[in-house]
């Protein structure tokens, strides 16, 4: 059997920690609850949480993971259905950031003055986004909160699963680039200097490829200090023009027409954007505010320009599906089965599948891509770092076989 921690609340509000052992989460969840508690926080030991794997995102000025930890316990004192006030005074005492401690202490005391939970929330943008404030304004006004809470974690724990993904497919390689530098770096910076006095004299006999790469090494200490400050020139000026506006939609939109990554950068686009509106949706929000709020979710700042454009199209009437098309900025298919949702009046169920089917797609597609780049890098790798020392060593062959 597993072991699982857990943090659970009593009815008098007090919470403990502890481990429980059983056979998976839903039967230990069941199995506390039926004792009076209310889950806070429950994951198997020895496997991170979504919530431990997302700390290292931001929400806001918050960790994603925090924000999510948040979201549990709000959604587990609300379904208890203890006082407002109360719900609010656990938080602040549970909350380990001070600064959101803080901010959750202005949000009990705006909630004291008679505001509600999500007028009090709006007042701090920069840790609760609009779309989590209309998300939970929307449960309020149905009387569905802890509902509408239990999808918004839901929701979070599949986008840190998501990010989780391109982060993995992403840093093999990188590492794989990293360290083929730092080989190449260390053979030309520390061992081809030796080659270079060894051979010196006998400059004049050298393979001409040994000859070029020792003209590289003698012209490198020079040459090496303007080549740095002109990189670095480059990344700055490149990092202020991803800053502006301007500089952030331009570039946003190549990453779109990239062969490998654009493609992928797409799908990625589209389960935000699905999975987001889907969310919102399901909480009684109007399908243009729902866009509206959704737009946020999207990192791709070329696809939530085109997504505003839709939003005026469905104010004057034009169904989302056909709203989404003009802009080009989702799949075609991802279109059609929008359309199919909207005809049959499931649009909230169709974007869920939407989402599920793209983040299959999008699994599958940077499964390919790591095992096509994998092998490509170290091939390349291999090339320049066999290279180098195969062009340091030629004059010692030659001479071996002139002597031969």
């Amino acid at each position: 059997m597993a072991v699982f921690t857990y943090r659970v609340a009593r009815p008098d509000g007090s919470t403990i920690n502890g481990q429980v052992e059983g056979d998976d989460e839903s039967r230990v969840r069941a199995k506390l609850e039926s004792q009076g508690l209310l889950v806070f926080k429950l994951h198997r030991r020895g496997m991170g949480s979504a919530a431990a794997s997302g700390k290292s995102w931001s929400w806001g000025t918050l960790p994603l993971g925090e924000f999510l930890i948040f979201n549990q316990e709000l959604f587990a004192l609300v379904k208890s259905g203890l006082p407002v006030l109360r719900v609010w005074e656990l938080l602040i005492e549970r909350s380990t950031h001070a600064g959101f401690q803080q901010v959750l202490r202005n949000v009990r005391e705006d909630i004291r003055g008679g505001s509600s939970s999500s007028d009090a929330l709006a007042k701090h943008p920069l840790y609760f986004p609009d779309l989590y404030v209309a998300t939970v304004k929307a449960g309020e006004q149905s009387g569905n909160l802890p509902d509408v809470l239990q999808r918004y974690v839901a929701y979070l724990k599949l986008m840190i699963g998501l990010r989780q993904k391109v982060m993995k497919a992403l840093s093999y390689p990188v590492f794989l680039i990293l360290i083929g530098v730092g080989v190449i770096g260390f053979l030309l910076t520390y061992v081809m200097p030796t080659f270079v006095s060894v051979y010196g004299e006998s400059a004049k006999s050298l393979p001409w490829a040994t000859q070029a790469l020792l003209d590289v090494v003698n012209h490198a200490e020079s040459g090496l200090l303007p080549l740095a400050l002109l990189t670095m020139g480059l990344g700055l000026g490149v990092r202020a023009y991803y800053v502006t506006p301007a500089g952030r939609l331009m570039i946003d939109r190549l990453l779109l027409k990239l062969p490998l990554f654009g493609p992928i950068a797409v799908k990625h686009n589209t389960v935000q954007l699905t999975r987001t509106l889907g969310t919102i949706l399901a909480g009684g929000i109007p399908l243009v505010d729902a866009l509206q709020n959704a737009r946020g979710a999207v990192s791709n700042r070329w696809v939530s320009q085109g997504l505003a454009g839709a939003v005026n199209e469905i104010r004057e009437g034009v169904t989302l599906a056909s709203a989404l098309d003009r802009p080009r900025v989702l799949p075609k298919l991802a279109i059609e089965m929008l359309s199919v949702g909207e005809e049959t009046g499931s649009l909230d169920a169709m974007l869920r599948d939407v989402a599920e089917f793209y983040e299959a797609d999008l699994d599958t597609r940077l499964t390919q891509l790591t095992t096509w780049i994998e092998p490509a890098l170290l091939l390349v790798m291999g090339v320049l770092v066999g290279g180098i020392v195969i062009v340091m060593y030629l004059p010692v062959f030659q001479m071996a076989g002139s002597v031969g």
